[in-house]
């Protein structure tokens, strides 16, 4: 069920809400959250529902940038019971993530993230950790250890490797496809899978040191894992309904999930412990799960580090860089081919990364926090417990900011000091605050070593004589922006890589 859109949830919704709404515990909404004199404006709403409604027909991101238009740069929305406020522009992210940031510090673990996190022994990682001690450790974990400028430096020979391998596997494509005559013809290469596996390999080999045999059953028990990330379902709308978890399949899908993820990682760590024994690898050799292992053998830490908390980390590693660095190659990739000047420029002058965030933030809500207090965002007030999400997408795109917001213009941060880095709240593709992404450094470096490659060896064309304005551009509905279409190009050799190389 949370692999549909939103809006196709509402038909079930229709015909299941009557019953749920008569075997509530409670009758518990927005307003019971916490006593607002001023809450925050909010469209029309329907009884038991609310405004999920008004969610149908368009991705959420777009969709509630839609409703910001009409009520404001700050909105009240109830998802059934879940109250949501929804911020829409820079001031209001400002006093989220700056003024307030420690108000909002918490993440909302629904009864299915519960379920996900391991049921009532929850083991959380650095991005579901509720904000406490606990948090403060893991995140000095990532701070000094896991994402150090010298520890993500010290990566760069696999980096360099895997983009290595990554332009051979394109430059072999280009040169695949001959007529009987021996005459060339152009071939299409899915530059979607190409990529996937570059993040997918580089990713690997920084975390545990070298690729593992059964990559592709990793990559499917990721990808059902981000499909099934929490949300969506009528136990996480309705968590106060018995009858609502009942009538679900989700809580029984997201169990078998993590309990085969969780299998698989088991085995990478002992095969990866035996490994370390048998070649005697010293400290100075060490990837990320070695940090992490070394970490628990010390056991410096209350409380301290488990394996499962290990493999909860390990996974927020590789599912944020991974997919923050496919995400945004892919988009980057799509842009360029859409805008013909820009990639000529840009194979001289790699500077459209900015851009491409901007228009594409890879989480276009960013992770949603809780109010964990009361709390007052541009006047109004904010229901304590409340989920508030921050569309990173609606501000990156509003022209109170940007001019000509929709258009993709790398140009304009040329001699900018605006960046990304969670200081100019009109552009956090990342967040901003205490739960500012941590491993932003990490996702970056693979993304900018692979971009300036495939500009600088190849030409790039669309297939089958599309003009530049066709490629499709529609986003996926899931944790990331991802392109619903694969993309296929036409790469041409322009500067081979060197013999050995």
């Amino acid at each position: 069920m949370a692999d549909l859109p939103l809006y196709l949830l509402f038909l079930p919704l229709l015909i299941v809400l009557p019953f749920l709404y008569l075997h509530r515990r409670s009758t518990r909404s927005a307003n019971s959250s916490g006593s607002s004199s001023r809450p925050p404006p909010s469209p029309w709403a329907l009884p038991v529902i609310g405004h999920i409604h008004h969610l149908g027909g368009a991705l959420p991101h777009r969709a509630m940038r839609d409703l910001a238009r009409c009520h404001g740069p700050l909105m009240l929305l109830r998802l059934g019971e879940l109250p949501c406020v929804v911020a829409s522009s820079a001031d209001a992210a400002r006093e989220i993530m700056r003024t307030h940031d420690l108000v909002f510090a918490s993440r909302p673990i629904g009864p299915m993230g519960k379920i996900l996190l391991g049921g009532e022994d929850a083991s959380y990682g650095i991005v579901s950790a509720p904000y406490g001690d606990w948090w403060r450790q893991l995140r000095r974990i990532c701070t000094m250890e896991l994402f150090s400028l010298r520890r993500v430096r010290s990566f760069r020979p696999v980096r360099e490797d895997e983009v290595r391998r990554l332009v051979r596997s394109v430059a072999a494509a280009a040169a695949s496809a001959t007529t009987p005559p021996g005459k060339k013809q152009k071939q299409v290469v899915n530059l979607s899978k190409m990529i996937a596996a570059y993040v997918a390999d580089a990713g690997v080999r920084a975390i545990i040191g070298s690729r593992f045999r059964d990559r592709e059953t990793f990559l499917r028990l990721l990808e059902r894992r981000l499909k099934i990330m929490p949300g969506q379902s009528l136990p996480d709308l309705f968590p106060s309904s018995r009858l609502a978890m009942l009538l679900s399949p989700m809580p029984r899908r997201i169990k078998r999930e993590r309990d085969n993820m969780m299998a698989f990682i088991d085995n990478i760590i002992q095969e990866h412990e035996a490994d370390r024994r048998a070649a005697g690898s010293n400290g100075d050799e060490e990837d990320l799960l070695d940090v992490l292992l070394r970490v628990q053998r010390e056991d410096a830490l209350d409380p301290p580090l488990t394996t499962d908390n290990i493999k909860e980390v390990i996974l927020d590693i590789f599912g944020g860089s991974s997919e923050t660095a496919a995400t945004t190659l892919l988009r980057i990739m799509a842009e360029l081919m859409r805008n013909p000047k820009v990639m000529r420029k840009a194979q001289d002058e790699n500077n459209t990364v900015q851009e491409t965030l901007r228009l594409h933030p890879p989480l276009p809500l960013l992770i949603p926090r809780e109010c964990s207090s009361p709390c007052q965002v541009l006047g109004f007030d904010v229901p304590v417990g409340a989920m508030v999400m921050v569309n990173a997408w609606a501000i990156g795109r509003d022209p109170a900011y940007w001019n000509e917001p929709e258009e993709f213009v790398p140009e304009r941060f040329e001699g900018s000091s605006v960046d990304f880095k969670g200081t100019d709240f009109e552009f956090i593709p990342f967040g901003a605050g205490r739960r500012m992404c941590p491993g932003m450094t990490f996702g970056m470096a693979n993304l900018e070593l692979p971009l300036a490659s495939l500009l600088y060896h190849f030409d790039w064309e669309l297939p089958y004589g599309m003009a530049p304005a066709e490629p499709d551009m529609t986003e996926a509905m899931g944790i990331t922006t991802r392109r619903l279409s694969e993309l296929l190009l036409v790469p041409t050799v322009r500067v081979p890589l060197r013999q050995g190389e």
